[in-house]
C-alpha cells in the first residue's frame, strides 16, 4: 500500500470544490501500472469536468496527463519495467495525484531527450496539435489556416508546428502581450481579438478569400466570426468550448457559407489505438527533441494549490503551458 496525496471533488463547482486528501494505493493488478507521478499537465478540459460540463460519478478525482516513474507493474506487464520513464494523457480522469494505478497499455515511454516537465505539459496538448494538423485537416506548407487562443498551451504548439511545416497559421488572442507571445512562436500573423476585427483582418491577410480551415477552441463565443472567415469548400475544426458549446449546425448553414465542413473531433477517437497512441506521442517527442517544440511552461503551481491554477486558468491570467507539482 501506498499513501497517494490526491485532490479530488464531491460535488460540481467552481474551483474551490477541489480538495486534497490522502488515499491508500494497492498493488497493480492485471494489466496495470503503479506510477510515481513527478509532473501533472493542467488542461482546460480539466475545468469542464469540475464544473459539470461533462458529468462525473461522485465524488471524482480529476485531471488526464502526467508524467512519472514506474514503481511496480501488474503480473502480466511486460513491455514496461520498474524504473521506466512514463507518461499518458486521457483516459479516467485522476492524474492530479502523486502516485496512480493506471493502464499499462494506455502509457507511452518518455525518451531521454524529454524532461518529465515537458512530457506532462505536452502529451495532451501536442498530440492534440498533432491529429489537428497532421490528421483531422492536415495543413500543408504555404496553406493557411486560423487558430483561436494562438498563446494559450495548445495554440502555442500549434505555431511552432505549423511554422516547422511552412504552414501561414494566422492566430488570434488577447492583448498585446499575449499576441507578441503567439507571433514568437512562429504564427504567420496574429490578431488581437480586443482591438482588431477578426474577420476582417482574416480577409485581408488571405486576399478577401478567407482560410480553407478554421481550428476553433473557443466556441459559443467565436462561432459567427468563424464561419464569417471560411472560405469557399472550408473546414470548421470546433476542437474545444471554452465559452459554451456552439450552436446547432444546420446544413443549410454551410451550403450558404460556400459548400462548408463542420467537424467535432476529440483527442480520444485520434488515439483510439495502440498503434495511434504510440505514433502521435512519438511524432511529438521526435519534435521536441529536435527544438522544434518548446511547450513553453510559464507556470507551476504545488499540487494542492489546484484550485488557484483552475482559477488562474479559467480566468485568462495564464499563458503558455501550465504544470502542476506533486
Amino acid at each position: 500500500m501506498v499513501q497517494a496525496k490526491v485532490v479530488r471533488f464531491e460535488k460540481a463547482g467552481g474551483p474551490d470544490v477541489l480538495q486534497a486528501t490522502t488515499v491508500e494505493v494497492g498493488a497493480p493488478a492485471s494489466g496495470q501500472a503503479l506510477i510515481r507521478q513527478t509532473a501533472i499537465g493542467l488542461n482546460y478540459i480539466d475545468t469542464y469536468f469540475r464544473s459539470g460540463m461533462y458529468p462525473m460519478q461522485m465524488p471524482a478525482g480529476i485531471g488526464s496527463e502526467a508524467a512519472g516513474v514506474v514503481e511496480a507493474v501488474g503480473p502480466d506487464v511486460t513491455d514496461l519495467k520498474p524504473g521506466d520513464r512514463v507518461a499518458y494523457a486521457g483516459g479516467d480522469p485522476g492524474s492530479y495525484a502523486d502516485y496512480r494505478l493506471f493502464p499499462a497499455g494506455r502509457l507511452v515511454k518518455v525518451p531521454d531527450g524529454v524532461s518529465d516537465e515537458q512530457a506532462a505539459a505536452l502529451m495532451m496538448k501536442g498530440m492534440t496539435v498533432e491529429y489537428l494538423l497532421n490528421r483531422c485537416v492536415p495543413i500543408q506548407p504555404g496553406m493557411f489556416g486560423l487558430m483561436y487562443a494562438a498563446a494559450g498551451g495548445v495554440g502555442l504548439l500549434a505555431g511552432q508546428w505549423a511554422r516547422h511545416i511552412g504552414a501561414k497559421l494566422i492566430g488570434v488572442a488577447a492583448g498585446a502581450e499575449k499576441c507578441a507571445l503567439a507571433k514568437q512562436a512562429g504564427y504567420f500573423e496574429v490578431i488581437d481579438r480586443n482591438s482588431e476585427n477578426v474577420v476582417e483582418r482574416v480577409k485581408a491577410i488571405t486576399g478577401g478569400i478567407g482560410v480553407p480551415v478554421a481550428y476553433d477552441s473557443v466556441g459559443k463565443a467565436t462561432f459567427e466570426t468563424t464561419l464569417a472567415c471560411l472560405g469557399p469548400r472550408g473546414f470548421f475544426v470546433s476542437f474545444g468550448t471554452t465559452t459554451g458549446a456552439p450552436p446547432p449546425v444546420e446544413a443549410a448553414t454551410l451550403q450558404k457559407g460556400g459548400s462548408l465542413y463542420f467537424t467535432r473531433p476529440t483527442v480520444v477517437t485520434y488515439t483510439a489505438t495502440r498503434q495511434e497512441l504510440e505514433a502521435s506521442a512519438a511524432a511529438v517527442f521526435d519534435l521536441v527533441m529536435k527544438g522544434v517544440l518548446d511547450p513553453m511552461i510559464r507556470q507551476h503551481y504545488p499540487l494542492a494549490e489546484a484550485a488557484r491554477a483552475h482559477a488562474d486558468l479559467e480566468s485568462g491570467r495564464t499563458s503558455g503551458a501550465s504544470i502542476l507539482v506533486p
